[in-house]
């Protein structure tokens, strides 16, 4: 099986003009989607917070919060027509590598048991259910758990 070819892509930190882009993404993706704001105080708390563009287009984003040697990737999506085709694997990598460098020794995050695409692709680079976090996600109708996964680096 041959890879899949990725299109013409780059990673940037997110910076204040993709707020809006970033935003709007992400509330075409979630039914409990974060807010502007809760975007703009991560990019202001200083963490590694990542685009990934298709020329000016964000298709992708990633929150990753870093302490002492342990990191979360606390938000991390991929648009829907850019999913299947290998960017979100890459950029996953990528920010896996971001909390490398930084001097990480694990990282972690959250995923709904529902979204089974993002399993899928966590599974396949080595995350490992460490517990489940009862009622942790808003859903129609209650809460959702959420799946908390590890990966040691």
């Amino acid at each position: 099986m041959s890879a899949v070819p990725i299109p013409q892509i780059h990673y940037r930190r997110m910076r204040g003009a993709d707020l809006s882009a970033v935003a709007q993404l992400e509330r075409s993706l979630y039914a409990f989607p974060w807010s502007i704001g809760n975007f703009r105080d991560s990019v202001t708390a200083g963490y590694d917070c990542w685009t990934v563009a298709h020329g000016e287009m964000i298709i992708a984003y990633a929150v990753l919060m870093v302490a002492l040697d342990e990191s979360h990737l606390l938000n991390f999506a991929v648009a829907p027509e850019w999913q299947g085709q290998g960017i979100g694997r890459a950029f996953l990598d990528h920010m896996i590598q971001v909390a490398r460098d930084a001097g990480c020794q694990i990282i972690y995050l959250e995923v709904r048991p529902s979204n089974m695409a993002a399993r899928h692709l966590y599974r396949k680079l080595g995350f490992q259910q460490i517990a489940i976090r009862p009622e942790y996600y808003p859903a129609i109708g209650g809460r959702e758990d959420a799946l908390f996964l590890g990966l040691t680096l």
